[in-house]
């Protein structure tokens, strides 16, 4: 591995780069890599995660591994054209999607129209179909994701479905407080996947399924191995990495900028920041306005003997109630470990001070009461992950894009999940999502994102944003 070693912050020992990319996650990698395409021979990455690929985090023991964040990834990803030795890493796998109802029934991802409209009887049908139409009819003004939800399926159906819940648990806060620019650039996926009339001529008109791409997992070992492959690529190519380094200030100079670290300092000519945007402000010394608030999010991490009580290797929690919002079966994908199933559950720490301990107490009341994981549940490990994902709440949108034009007309370029405020579920958004903010344009065309709720591994997953399921 190259590892940079920096002087005393003098300026006439400052080493010297053509660019520097702030963050090793997908897009700060995919950053470096474009940058060399474009001509740049020094390049350094600077994280201060003492390891490549950002939030993709694994945690191991006792045999089993699990991670936090985003699990599938395809063959038709965009990450692979600059990347490709990473393809044979990856585990083929089917994955299938499941959620848990506040009826306690695992069915299926975002909407069943079997248990959410059938099941609810005649006279629930109708409140269904008649809260659509006063929607339609008098709610035409739409301030909010609640209202903007409501419009397109319905208030009973949103109550029903759980979906309402599990946006809320998702944000962190209620839908009513959630921007209506987020509600119109991320949760299209309402008016396309579980609009009544959608799931109707689905129903009735099934599309015929073509060639698709392949759903791929990381390797069973964790992201260790991959981010490494990636890390070796771009290093052959001229980059330096240097992990585990905090920086301390950034300084503009009349051609380029300054990093200033705990044991010496860079030059460059150019910056790209992909880490979360107060950081970037407080480095370069700017006045920052109200937070912009990400979320927390704690990963429980389980092996299991018995009955678990449904087949779907990821469930999202659309219930009322639990703190959960997603589970992950790894079992499922890459075999059983000491004759035990085991399996991941991320849940969002909504209040200060919410705890691990607090965490595991309410998945298990909570996995019991809805029938689920009836045997021997133990917990193995788990793991906090900050800065997760954006939270949008009211006005947060705006004040994002008004501190990275402010960064910009300082010279900086800041994009990405944390860079640009911008919940990205998947690693082909983020790849695509760079390559457009270096200007790097492609030379064949990748197929549209498919539109997931929300497995989250959210592609969507998380869902919800709620694109596309699952995958990096």
């Amino acid at each position: 591995m190259n590892e940079a070693h920096f002087s005393t912050p003098d300026r006439a020992t400052d080493i010297e780069y053509d660019a520097i990319v702030l963050g090793s996650g997908v897009s700060g990698l995919v950053s470096a890599s474009v940058l060399v395409k474009q001509g740049c021979q020094k390049i350094l990455v600077v994280d201060e995660y003492e390891h490549i690929g950002g939030n993709h985090m694994d945690w191991s023991a006792n045999g089993y591994t699990f991670d936090i964040g985003s699990l599938i990834f395809q063959d038709d990803s965009p990450l692979l054209t600059h990347f490709p030795e990473l393809l044979p890493l990856y585990v083929p796998i089917e994955p299938r999607w499941g959620r848990l109802t506040p009826q306690k029934i695992v069915t299926d991802y975002p909407i069943s129209l079997r248990d959410d409209i059938l099941r609810a009887g005649a006279r629930g049908m109708m409140r269904i179909f008649g809260s659509v139409f006063y929607a339609r009819l008098f709610q035409r003004e739409m301030n909010n994701a609640r209202e903007f939800s409501r419009y397109w399926i319905g208030a009973e159906l949103l109550r029903r479905s759980g979906l309402e819940s599990y946006m809320r648990r998702f944000y962190g806060i209620a839908l009513d407080q959630i921007d209506i620019e987020l509600a119109t650039k991320r949760m299209l996926w309402i008016s396309e996947h579980a609009s009544l009339g959608n799931l109707v001529r689905r129903l009735l008109w099934p599309k015929r399924r073509g060639s698709t791409n392949k759903q791929l997992a990381r390797p069973k070992a964790g992201f260790a191995p991959l981010y490494r492959l990636a890390q070796q690529n771009l290093e052959k190519r001229g980059v330096q990495f240097a992990l585990g380094v905090k920086p301390v200030a950034i300084d503009r100079l009349e051609n380029g900028f300054r990093l200033r670290l705990a044991d010496g300092a860079v030059t460059a000519a150019r910056l790209f920041s992909t880490i979360p945007i107060e950081k970037v402000q407080a480095l370069c010394a700017m006045e920052r306005k109200p937070t912009l608030n990400t979320t927390t999010l704690i990963g429980l991490y389980f092996s299991f003997s018995g009955n678990r009580g449904f087949h779907q290797p990821i469930v999202y929690n659309f219930s009322h109630e639990g703190a959960w919002k997603r589970l992950t079966v790894y079992s499922d994908f890459y075999g059983p470990a000491h004759g035990r199933e085991y399996f991941g559950v991320e849940v969002v720490a909504e209040q200060p001070g919410y705890s691990t301990e607090m965490a595991e107490a309410d998945f298990r009341a909570h996995a019991s009461a809805n029938g689920l994981f009836r045997g021997d549940l133990k917990l193995e490990g788990s793991q906090v992950l900050t800065n997760a994902y954006p939270v949008y709440s009211r006005g947060a949108a705006r004040q994002a894009e008004e501190a990275i034009a402010e960064l910009y007309a300082l010279g900086i370029q800041s994009y990405g999940r944390h860079g640009g405020f911008n919940y990205q579920p998947t690693a082909r958004v983020s790849t695509l999502d760079a390559e457009t903010a270096l200007g790097f344009e492609r030379k064949v065309s990748q197929p549209p994102e498919a539109v997931e709720v929300s497995p989250p591994n959210e592609r969507a997953a998380s869902p919800l944003l709620i694109s596309s399921p699952t995958t990096p």
